[in-house]
């Protein structure tokens, strides 16, 4: 069976949308799926959103929802399986995490870039939190919330902030600049964040990948959110790939983890 875009008829390749305007868009990236050779595909913006905005949601969704009705525990444990679950699904439209580096190169300033994201989230949240007396965590609940933290959010977070909402948000600032009438529209149905080239940025992408990153946090995260953000972007522009991203947003979280392990500030969890 032909590989297809989500949302798309897998008997038809190219979305009927792009048939009409392929002689105008014609720099919109043919995708080759690893599992099946030879078979190409263009996927919009539009038909990715699904696939980059599911694991994040369904984690957020779990965590949300079933607050208090199940064991911290339990909750932690659903949302591992479900969001694997989604990632294995979605991979198929995800483009490659290396980039024109080495990807040891990459692993190694992602070590580095996720201490100083540690340094910097614990400093600016710190002025935030009030040291009151916080249970701990059953040891079984913080394994559960390290895997999830240190293996799953890192990956499905910077797929959907880095990955997809900055090069969206750069595909339309280029729109903009271009003196294009319905940017928006044309970045979603007319794009594919896959044929963004490594490292290509723009400041408004900077920003509003910045603030999607913020909003999914607490106000009182929203200072190191922004700078964890841009330290995020940084890597983006400066290693020219998504798995230094990765690396730092993992480092940072495992940090975090065992400085509240260590010091017994469960307040920073």
């Amino acid at each position: 069976m032909p590989f297809s875009c989500p949302g798309q008829s897998s008997t038809s390749i190219v979305p009927e949308g792009l048939r009409n305007k392929s002689k105008q868009h014609n720099n919109l990236i043919s995708l080759v799926h690893e599992g099946q050779p030879g078979t190409l595909q263009m996927c919009t913006n539009r038909q990715l959103i699904l696939p980059f905005a599911l694991p994040y949601l369904a984690y957020v969704a779990i965590g949300s929802f079933f607050d208090g009705l199940l064991s911290i525990e339990v909750n932690y444990a659903l949302r591992i399986v479900v969001v694997i679950s989604l990632l294995a699904w979605s991979r198929r439209w995800y483009f490659s995490f290396t980039g024109p580096s080495a990807p040891g190169v990459s692993v190694a300033i992602g070590l580095a870039g996720g201490l100083v994201g540690a340094v910097i989230w614990i400093s600016l949240l710190a002025p935030f939190i009030l040291h009151t007396e916080t249970t701990p965590w059953s040891s079984t609940a913080f394994l559960l919330r390290l895997a999830a933290a240190g293996l799953l959010v890192p990956v499905f977070e910077e797929l959907l902030m880095r990955g997809f909402v900055f090069r969206l948000a750069l595909q339309w600032d280029q729109a903009r600049k271009l003196g294009d009438r319905e940017p928006l529209q044309t970045a979603l149905d007319d794009k594919s964040v896959n044929e963004v080239k490594a490292g290509e940025w723009s400041w408004m992408a900077v920003a509003i990948s910045t603030a999607a990153f913020t909003s999914g946090h607490q106000i009182e995260e929203w200072p190191a959110s922004i700078a964890f953000g841009l330290l995020m972007s940084f890597l983006w522009v400066y290693q020219k790939d998504l798995l230094s991203c990765v690396v730092a947003h993992a480092v940072t979280n495992i940090a975090l983890a065992c400085y509240v392990l260590l010091t017994g500030n469960w307040q920073f969890w």
